[in-house]
Order: C-alpha cells, then structure tokens, then sequence
C-alpha cells in the first residue's frame, strides 16, 4: 500500500476520523494554494520591471521567462496525473514544494536572462506538482460527491486571495528591501509552510473507502476516446483564452478608449475579485440547475459583456459593468473542471484525466494573450480584443452544452 495511504480504523469512529482529517486537509491545501500562487506565479507581475532593470534587458524578455515556466507546467501536467492517480499527492506535492523552495532561492541570485529562464522553466515544473491540478485530484479521491464541491469551493475560495494578499506584500518587500532579499523572504515563507503541511495533512483514503464512485469510473484511455470529453477540452481551451486575453489586454483596451491608466488596472484588478465571487454562485446554482447549463450561463454572459464592451466601455460605469459581468466567470473554471470530469467519468482515474485537459488548457492561457498582442499590432485596433474574447465564450459556452452528460457506459 502507498505511503499516501491513510490507516483508517474499521468501525463506527472511522467515518469520524476521516472527515475530521478532511477537514485538516482542505485547511492545509487552502493555505498551501494560496501561499503556492502567490509566491510562484502572481510576485512576479511585481517583480518584473526590477528584475529586467537589473538584468539589463526588456520587459518583453522577461515576461517570456513566466511564459515559459506556464508552458513547463503545461508539460508536467500529464505525467503527474499519472503519479496522483497511481501513488497519491502527498509525496509529489511535499517534494515538489522542497524543490520549489529551493528553486525561487535560485531565482533571487540569478544574474543573466538564461539563468532566469532555466530557472522559471524549473518554477513552472514544480508548480504543477504543487498547485491546483494536484490538490484536486487529492481532495476528489477523499471526499464523496456531497462534501466534494465544499471541499474544491473552500479551497478556491481562500486561494482567490492570493493575489490581493501577495502583490501589495511583494510590492513592500521590493520597497523596504530589494527584489532578490524579496524572492529570499517568499522562498522562506513557501518552505516554512508548504512542506510540513503537504507532507503533514495530504493523505489518500485506503483501498476501500477510495473511488466512490468506482463503479462508474472508465480510464483515462476510455475518457480520451470519448468525443465529449474533446468538446470539453475545446470549450475550457477556448475560455481560457478568453479570460487571458481579457487579463492582458483589458488595461490596454481601457486606456485605448480614454481611461485614466489607474481606472483601467483598478477595473481589471476587479477579475480577481469577481473569481471567488463566481466560484459561491456556480456552487449555489448548480444546486438548482443541471451543472452544464449552469456554466454555459456563466459563459454566454462572459461572451455578451465582452461583446457589449465597445458600447458600453465609453463611460466608467460601463466599463465597470461589463467587467463585473465578465467577471463572475473568471474563477469558475477551476471548480467546474472536476466537477464534469467526475460526473463524466468517475474518480478512479480522474488525475491521469485532468492532466490530459489541462496540458491545452494551459498552453491556450499562456499564448492566447501573445497571439491577441500579435494581431492587435498588425491591425492596430482594440477592438479587436472584445470581438476575439466573445468569440472565445461563445465557443467556450457550445462546447459544454454539445458534451453529453455522462460518459459512455459510465
């Protein structure tokens, strides 16, 4: 038996024991997310423009260094749902967060633009071990269907915060210190807290009380000859181009139409907001509704507020509007990808299933913003963002409504 394995004792305290466990582990998966993100993707949007100064080299050269270290993610994202589904998280992502640790400490010494791409490369690497794919994949083997989407909505909930939290803290840091004794106190702090607690809370059930849903469970080779799941994999392709598109480019856009630059990044600071916010209603409604239909709402509105942008975007209060709308969406993906493949598909493969959707699914969120910067220089029309982002949602809403409900023979 894994290591990963938790001894459950036979009996009526069992049921007592793991949802008291669950409970630890959402609590510790929530902090370490939140800590994860913080520290590994959203400090570098603060550290950008001190590291190119110090490097001595464009802005443009390092942001490729986060895009590149999105693309290694993208790259891990197979074989580690194939560990999770096969071993569990709890040795991968205590692991995994060791080397991450180690891996910032690098960073905050690199001196030349090679070394920091190597090292973001490393970065992105470990962030899949770390970060939502694996935490999911960990909460969805432990929890039945009636405690799963509290468990997944606790943990996105909590880590939606890692931004508002981690960009004004690096901002100080940078401020009071410098951006390498910056990258120095988040390397600690991501050490001294996601280590013990991946390697401390993250279990998988035993073998009997694993795979609740087993019975209806299908392979991973099974789901990826399903045509549904394709069609999942196109819509949740295409939203995330929307939404990196309209996180990129929404400033620019804003800025293009008039606005003063601090009303177009205080407005787009809104998504991330708006992303817990969508997170509680996809939770409620889907109470009340079919969840395909529910997230197909959420998408349709996505497509009508970007589309409604040129309109409405000539006021502040219609920008902020049509943002706001567009908005509740931002976060919903992430809860309802193991949602549907669940649902779907069954829980017995679900990390090996998961990582096979979120290789193009990452891939899309990291080069859809540079396809959308490519034509936007050749065209020279912003425009042409709210028309591509709609476009993106509208395909984005098909997809999920075109997959049947279930899988074959599920």
């Amino acid at each position: 038996m894994s290591s990963d394995t938790a001894t459950v004792p036979a009996g009526p305290r069992a049921g007592g024991h793991r949802a008291t466990h669950g409970r630890r582990m959402v609590a510790a998966l929530a902090v370490t997310q939140t800590v994860g993100y913080g520290t590994l993707y959203y400090a570098y949007a603060v550290l950008l423009a001190p590291m190119a100064t110090d490097l001595g080299t464009s802005t443009a050269t390092v942001t490729g260094a986060l895009t590149a270290s999105v693309l290694a993610g993208a790259g891990m994202s197979v074989p580690v749902g194939r560990w999770l589904d096969r071993h569990g998280g709890r040795a991968l992502m205590t692991v995994g967060s060791l080397v991450a640790t180690v891996l910032v400490l690098a960073w905050s010494q690199v001196q030349t633009v090679w070394q920091l791409y190597a090292v973001m490369i490393g970065v992105g690497a470990t962030g899949a071990m770390v970060l939502y794919e694996p935490a999911f994949a960990v909460i969805v083997s432990w929890f039945d269907a009636p405690r799963r989407d509290n468990a997944l909505l606790a943990v996105t909930v909590v880590a939606g915060f890692a931004s508002t939290i981690f960009l004004p803290l690096t901002g100080l840091l940078v401020a009071r210190l410098d951006w390498r004794t910056a990258l120095v106190v988040l390397a600690v702090t991501h050490g001294a807290v996601t280590v013990p607690l991946h390697a401390a809370a993250v279990r998988r059930p035993s073998r009997g009380l694993s795979h609740h849903g087993k019975r209806r469970s299908v392979s991973a080779r099974a789901a990826t000859g399903d045509p549904g799941f394709w069609l999942l994999v196109a819509a949740f392709v295409a939203h995330a181009a929307a939404t990196s598109m309209m996180v990129v480019h929404l400033v620019g856009y804003l800025t293009g139409r008039g606005h003063p630059a601090i009303f177009a990044a205080t407005v787009t600071g809104l998504l991330g907001v708006l992303s817990v916010t969508g997170r509680v209603v996809l939770t409620v409604a889907r109470r009340f509704a079919p969840l395909t239909t529910v997230v197909a709402v959420i998408f349709g509105i996505q497509a009508v507020a970007a589309a409604a942008l040129p309109v409405v975007a000539t006021s502040r209060a219609g920008a902020v509007v049509a943002v706001v709308a567009f908005g509740l969406g931002f976060g919903v993906s992430s809860l309802a990808v193991p949602a549907l493949l669940v649902d779907r598909y069954g829980t017995a493969a679900y990390g090996s299933i998961a990582g096979v959707l979120a290789l193009p699914v990452t891939v899309s969120r990291a080069t859809a913003p540079l396809a959308a910067a490519a034509l936007l220089s050749v065209a020279g029309d912003h425009l042409l963002l709210p028309v591509a982002v709609a476009a993106c949602s509208v395909v984005a809403a098909l997809g999920i409504l075109a997959g049947p409900s279930r899988a074959a023979g599920g």
